[in-house]
């Protein structure tokens, strides 16, 4: 038997697929909602071991929590904590809503249709075209309940893009004072590195470009400034393997490994801010999936997009899709070799990488002038959760 409810809480449910790209996103934006329009989230999370390594006060052994003002229940099979039908019910990626939820939802739209939540689908951010005409559309379930499907993007027609009220003004004061990334480099354990240095971090996966450019950062460094990679343990270190003094579950955060003008920084985990914040403090970063690949682009600085590869190459016209977006008010001969240098990474071209790498020469004053003005075009006047808020209110 179904409960009827005019409760006025939202609920996310999120699986977590990449490690931290789905649970990054989704808990970036029940923060946001929270905080900024002060509305009752509950976020549902399957795995909280996996969770806990961008919240590490999260404890994963508690079926309910609250931090930030999001009550944060462990999803389980069959679910340990009971549902309670809200105001809007988020099905984050694509995930298979838990069957009792289902069930509550088909019996509280037979006997109380008005008290059923808003059912939204928020999918994947793409730059593709055909993601306008889709974004908003419904999709009638078997239960006669409607799902509407909600897609970030970068025009005015789509869903917007996850970004904090403030978020902007906080970068521009950290990035003003160099003395905090020196100061952020110190808290994190990485020693020696010096202002005049060129850093670099690295969030990819397992590709063979990565070697290549190390091979590459090894002898370009000019002699009054080194080249630093900052790396967590993962995907990126399978790559690097052969470089390694110690298999990759030896390394301890913190440590270095010297290779020629290029030193290797173990970094340690870190929640959303300091991630934030690392990305702000580098002068490239290599980031993957969504959540990095957008944080990248709100730091204002030039960044390689290693986007999560698909079957039959899709993930390709994904991504170019977006450097048609990105290069749209580049100067021609950067967005060339900037297109030619993202597309070569995401391939695995050993050779092309470093050419293209040596002939954009990503740390330019062109091309950094470019990553400021991005973030600033790309908002497009509205963020997603602005969007989102809108859109139910319009429902």
């Amino acid at each position: 038997m179904a409960t009827s409810s005019n409760a006025s809480h939202w609920d996310i449910f999120c699986t977590v697929v990449d490690n931290y790209g789905d649970i990054g996103v989704t808990w970036r934006l029940a923060k946001q909602l929270v905080n900024e329009y002060q509305l009752p989230i509950t976020l549902w999370v399957d795995d909280l071991n996996s969770f806990s390594h961008i919240l590490p006060t999260l404890k994963p052994n508690l079926l309910s929590q609250c931090f930030n003002g999001v009550t944060i229940n462990h999803w389980t099979t069959p679910l340990a904590v009971p549902f309670q039908p809200g105001k809007v019910l988020i099905e984050a990626f694509a995930c298979e809503l838990p069957i009792e939820v289902k069930q509550q939802l088909t019996a509280l739209h037979q006997t109380a249709p008005h008290n059923v939540p808003l059912w939204l689908n928020l999918e994947y951010l793409s730059a593709e075209d055909w993601v306008e005409g889709c974004h908003g559309l419904p999709s009638m379930q078997a239960s006669g309940i409607k799902k509407y499907f909600f897609f970030p993007g970068f025009t005015p027609k789509t869903g917007g893009l996850i970004c904090e009220r403030t978020l902007f003004a906080e970068r521009d004061a950290w990035q003003q004072d160099p003395a905090n990334k020196l100061q952020l480099f110190e808290r994190l354990g990485l020693k020696g590195i010096q202002a005049q240095d060129t850093v670099f971090s690295v969030f990819s996966y397992e590709t063979d470009a990565l070697p290549a450019l190390c091979e590459l950062w090894q002898t370009t460094a000019q002699p009054e400034a080194k080249i630093h990679a900052l790396i967590p343990k993962g995907r990126s270190l399978n790559s690097l393997q052969h470089l390694l003094p110690c298999p990759i579950e030896a390394l301890t955060p913190g440590q270095q490994i010297l290779l020629g003008d290029l030193t290797l920084h173990i970094l340690p985990m870190t929640d959303q801010q300091g991630f934030d914040r690392l990305l702000w403090s580098c002068d490239v970063n290599i980031v993957r999936g969504e959540d990095s690949f957008l944080r990248a682009q709100w730091a204002a600085k030039p960044f390689i997009w290693h986007i999560y590869p698909q079957e039959d190459d899709y993930h390709l016209i994904k991504l170019e899709a977006f450097i048609r977006l990105y290069c749209d008010n580049l100067a021609p001969e950067i967005a060339c070799n900037w297109s030619k240098l993202m597309l070569a990474f995401n391939q695995g071209a050993q050779s092309a990488v470093n050419t293209h790498w040596q002939n954009l020469n990503p740390v330019s004053l062109s091309l950094l002038q470019h990553a400021k003005q991005w973030p600033i075009n790309a908002i497009n006047a509205a963020d997603l959760a602005t969007r989102l808020v809108q859109f139910v209110k319009k429902s």
